[in-house]
């Protein structure tokens, strides 16, 4: 297997942006100079990446996103087709207000729903799962099932992304894996 990149040829990739091997970067997507493209991810079409962006390995963004500067993507992180993110509380056309991007993190196998929202300035947890079509406006724990506008938690979810259910004792078996699960003080873990 080929460990080149693979870039269509209307893809648009600024010099200085680095993109890791075996990515594949497809119709019409952007790359500013200062974006971090990690190993084994693909962009789909009319994808534009900010200046200061760092995306990890394994990464799948789908159609039509937009990843603004403040976004930091952590390996194995699936962005469904329209999700949105912002970088600005409150913004102005008529207002420079760069020197207030807030950072918004997206933590390791986290999936986000296709037109989900996502509010600047949060923290989407390890494993959780956003549900399509919501508005997160507030940190999501790790392995945390949440859907909505404005988003809710109604569960939680396995590293395979199956739905978790918990017995009397805080554990839950994921029926796609061998991985247990434990429930404590309102937090997943994964019993190793």
């Amino acid at each position: 297997m080929s460990t080149m990149v693979y870039i269509h040829p209307s893809a648009n990739i600024d010099e200085g942006a680095v993109i890791g091997e075996g990515s594949k970067i497809w119709h019409g997507t952007h790359v500013m100079g200062k974006a971090r493209i990690g190993t084994n991810c693909v962009l789909g079409q009319n994808v534009f990446i900010g200046n200061k962006v760092t995306i990890g390995n394994n990464v799948k963004i789908q159609n039509t996103i937009n990843v603004y500067e403040g976004v930091i993507i952590e390996d194995d992180v699936f962005l469904g087709p329209g999700m949105t993110f912002t970088n600005v509380i409150n913004p102005r056309s008529t207002v420079d207000r760069k020197s207030e991007f807030k950072e918004t993190i997206i933590h390791q196998g986290a999936s986000i729903g296709a037109n989900a929202c996502i509010v600047c300035g949060i923290k989407i947890g390890m494993y959780s799962f956003i549900g399509a079509g919501a508005v997160v406006t507030r940190d999501v724990l790790s392995f945390e099932l949440v859907v909505g506008n404005p988003a809710k938690p109604i569960g939680w979810m396995s590293r395979r992304g199956i739905r978790l259910h918990f017995d009397n004792h805080g554990k839950a078996s994921c029926p796609d894996s061998s991985d247990v699960y434990l429930y404590k003080n309102g937090l997943v873990e994964v019993v190793e």
